[in-house]
């Protein structure tokens, strides 16, 4: 047994290679061999995101708190909130943020195929992004 004790793990800021805007990830869990998944509280201020990317294995998102955006590639931009939970298919080209003015914190839970939980790829701009405010 091992128990992570809250405020034990130093939190994180989102690298500016990977995310837009301000990012704070705060790990929960990581694997340990030979399980593969891994756990992290990521919370994004107003206008912060990912860039999109894709997930050898899936992931699920957990919202917590405030208000955020999720796409799928070739889809339109949905409004999350907390309570929701989010499924992403193994390769599923995708991006997450919050919206505009409002914050959001989730939980991201993924597992890692050879080592590898995530592939980024090109970010989504400000004028992508904006276009978020005609579907709230």
């Amino acid at each position: 047994m091992d128990i992570k004790r809250s405020g034990s793990q130093p939190s994180a800021k989102g690298s500016a290679e990977y995310f837009t805007g301000t990012v704070r990830i705060d790990p929960l869990f990581q694997a340990n061999d030979p399980a593969r998944t891994s756990g992290a509280s990521v919370t994004f201020e107003p206008g912060a995101r990912t860039p999109r990317h894709t997930h050898p294995l899936g992931q699920t998102l957990i919202v917590t708190a405030g208000c955020g955006l999720v796409q799928r590639w070739g889809g339109s931009i949905e409004q999350i909130r907390p309570g929701d939970v989010i499924w992403f298919s193994p390769g599923e080209k995708h991006w997450h943020g919050a919206t505009p003015t409002t914050a959001m914190t989730h939980i991201a839970i993924q597992e890692a195929l050879d080592g590898k939980p995530v592939d980024w790829m090109e970010k989504v701009s400000d004028e992508q992004y904006q276009a978020s405010n005609v579907n709230q």
